[in-house]
């Protein structure tokens, strides 16, 4: 929502991979990292840098938890034994083999590298959807990985027919 002024989740979109009794864990997949950070971070966390870089187009922040472990969020088209199925149209994995998998299967278009992952304890995105924070609506894989980044969270918005500028910078309940 408009009022989440926090610098990790302000304007995000994020993708909800699981969310259960213990809690909830997501995929922010409208933050790019700027190549030269993005650079400088992978050659501290990983040996082979150049070649996870060269498997991916673009790579994104996840969320702040584990922001040294890479996600690969993706479609139905690149196909692993190392992925996880979120449904028929999403899969996870965070095997490195993927990448070498996506370049053969030249599925690029259709995957998200993500730094990190977004988490919740047990009733806590509950609370927060019930304050006013979230919007939830389901998603494709046209939106997820062929919209442009920078319009995301606001056609997002749009797509409840609301007008952001009606919103207080405030959340909470009446």
């Amino acid at each position: 929502m408009p009022h989440m002024q926090d610098p990790f989740f302000g304007k995000s979109v994020v993708f909800m991979c699981e969310h259960d009794k213990q809690g909830a864990m997501g995929l922010i997949v409208n933050k790019p990292f700027r190549e030269l950070e993005l650079k400088e971070e992978f050659d501290q966390l990983y040996e082979d840098s150049d070649e996870i870089l060269s498997a991916v187009s673009q790579v994104y922040f996840g969320g702040p938890v584990l922001v040294e472990r890479g996600i690969l969020l993706h479609g139905e088209k690149i196909h692993s034994d190392n992925s996880i199925k979120i449904s028929d149209d999403f899969f996870i994995s965070t095997h490195k083999q993927i990448l070498a998998e996506m370049k053969i299967q030249n599925g690029d278009n259709q995957s998200r590298l993500l730094l990190g992952h977004s988490g919740w304890i047990s009733g806590q995105l509950e609370r927060e959807i019930e304050n006013g924070d979230w919007l939830v609506q389901e998603t494709s894989p046209d939106f997820i990985f062929n919209v442009p980044v920078e319009e995301m969270w606001g056609l997002a918005i749009k797509s409840f027919s609301i007008d952001v500028s009606d919103f207080s910078a405030f959340g909470g309940k009446a």
